[in-house]
């Protein structure tokens, strides 16, 4: 990709104001005041706030009976189980879909329930529950569907699901709408009525929740045996890869899951995990946030991206170890395949918007369209011309239909969900959150959208948040940086 549209030196600087008390954090925290003053920037504001960040332990996540829906769907879970119901997981093709389901998928696996996935075709069904999806589930016998990290806006399919005699339970971390879907239970971290005290759980977060509530249900006790003891810790690793991939929040539980879960990814039994480990050449090495996001959540998501997910998750659940050997070289191959497309399509948007002069200060929305894109990477494309152009962008993969499928990136202070409501009147459909966002829209309506579009960024972003910022945590001096101030900010990763 060509080189920025900024230079560092052009960037808004933003500096911290300074903790006054970071001194008495400090003493009461046993850590260096530059490192109080870190940690108050993240809303750290006392000692065992400041412990629970630097040295998470397991016994800092919540009791998994606080997370809304868990109690009541664990035993609606257990129920099937002892009744040899057909159980359906229904995911999603990103990391975190494919990691919760490989978390529920492995628990009901152990406690002997007949469990059955179901993923998406991304390039062809598109994301969440779909209608027809649906229905064959219900004509493959399923009794109990379980949506995984998706299904908090599927009202058609679930109200069919129930129509046809099927339960429905949803789990899900998605920001729901004023109404919920008619599932027999839903499981999520933010419902209307819950208090659960994490907002910020990830799919694979809600899956390793709910999951450790069935095996309580399913032992019968509070605290279950040593082999799902087992399991669950083990599960974290998991639960870590679906947390970091997702960018939630690293704080609270969040930290605890992700941290645990790194730790134990060198040494993990399950072979599929080990077998991406080693296709990626990380085999012996302590393995970070960085390895996550960066070189073991692309190639679990190449797949998804390329072609179908269902092959990674059967990498993460139950696939013996030459089997899981050939799907990690697969999904190597298929990351591969994805560089090489994103990267010619990111060269071609670029060069798009400086023909075009969209890179001025009159363009603050950029929507771009292609009829030979993938629409499997444009989501990838939308965030470098982000970071390109320091302004939001929207990138639209036409099909053959004519249909677009689009994927949208934002900037701070510009709510992307809400512009693309504001522009509905010209979309299939759309969905989303703040920072990023998809939609699926006629060829015909793209010129009107976009520019619609354009009047909304127009109206809502001022000139200098095109001007990327700096964020500068705090202004130090070399003395401040002695050894057990840097050992403690290393702590402070991921």
């Amino acid at each position: 990709m060509a080189r920025s549209a900024w230079r560092p030196d052009s960037r808004r600087w933003v500096v911290a104001p300074p903790f006054d008390g970071a001194g008495a954090l400090a003493r009461a925290a046993g850590i260096p005041p530059l490192v109080a003053s870190l940690l108050h920037n993240r809303g750290v504001a006392d000692p065992e706030s400041a412990r629970a960040f630097l040295s998470p332990r397991l016994t800092d996540l919540h009791d998994p009976e606080l997370l809304g829906g868990a109690q009541a769907a664990a035993e609606r879970i257990a129920r099937a189980v002892a009744e040899r119901r057909r159980i359906v997981l229904y995911g999603d093709y990103d990391v975190d879909g494919i990691t919760a389901v490989a978390i529920l998928h492995s628990v009901l696996t152990m406690v002997g329930a007949d469990v059955h996935y179901y993923v998406p075709h991304r390039l062809e069904e598109g994301y969440g529950v779909n209608l027809q999806a649906m229905r064959k589930c219900i004509a493959d016998g399923a009794r109990l569907m379980i949506t995984v990290d998706c299904g908090i806006g599927a009202f058609e399919p679930i109200a069919e699901a129930r129509a046809a005699g099927v339960d429905v339970i949803v789990t899900d971390h998605h920001t729901p709408g004023e109404t919920l879907p008619d599932a027999c239970e839903i499981v999520h971290p933010c419902l209307p009525a819950g208090q659960y005290p994490n907002a910020h759980l990830s799919g694979a977060g809600v899956a390793f929740k709910l999951a450790w509530q069935v095996a309580r249900a399913v032992c019968g006790n509070h605290r279950v045996n040593e082999p799902m003891k087992e399991f669950l810790l083990e599960a974290t690793c998991l639960a870590a890869l679906g947390t970091i991939a997702d960018v939630v929040p690293l704080v609270g539980e969040n930290r605890a899951i992700a941290m645990h879960g790194l730790r134990g990814l060198p040494a993990v039994r399950r072979a599929g995990v080990r077998a991406l480990i080693e296709s990626a050449g990380l085999t012996g090495e302590k393995i970070d946030a960085y390895h996550v996001g960066f070189v073991l959540a692309p190639r679990l998501n190449a797949c998804g991206r390329m072609g179908h997910a269902r092959l990674a998750v059967e990498l993460l659940t139950d696939a013996p170890e030459s089997r899981c050997q050939k799907i990690a070289a697969y999904l190597n191959a298929q990351n591969a395949e994805r560089q090489r497309v994103e990267r010619a399509i990111a060269d071609e948007a670029v060069q798009l918007v400086r023909d075009r002069g969209m890179d001025t200060p009159e363009h603050r929305v950029l929507v771009l369209a292609g009829d030979d894109w993938h629409s499997g990477v444009v989501g990838i494309v939308a965030s470098r011309l982000v970071r390109e152009f320091s302004r939001p962008a929207i990138l639209i993969a036409v099909n053959g239909d004519g249909v677009g499928q689009g994927s949208a990136r934002s900037i701070p202070g510009f709510h992307m969900r809400d512009a693309l409501a504001a522009c509905a009147e010209h979309l299939l459909s759309f969905g989303g959150h703040a920072m990023a966002g998809g939609l699926r829209i006629d060829r015909a309506n793209i010129e009107a959208f976009t520019r619609a579009m354009a009047a909304v960024g127009a109206e809502c972003i001022a000139p200098e948040q095109l001007t990327p910022a700096l964020e500068i945590d705090a202004e130090t001096t070399l003395s401040q940086l002695t050894p057990p101030a840097v050992a403690c900010i290393e702590r402070m990763a991921p």
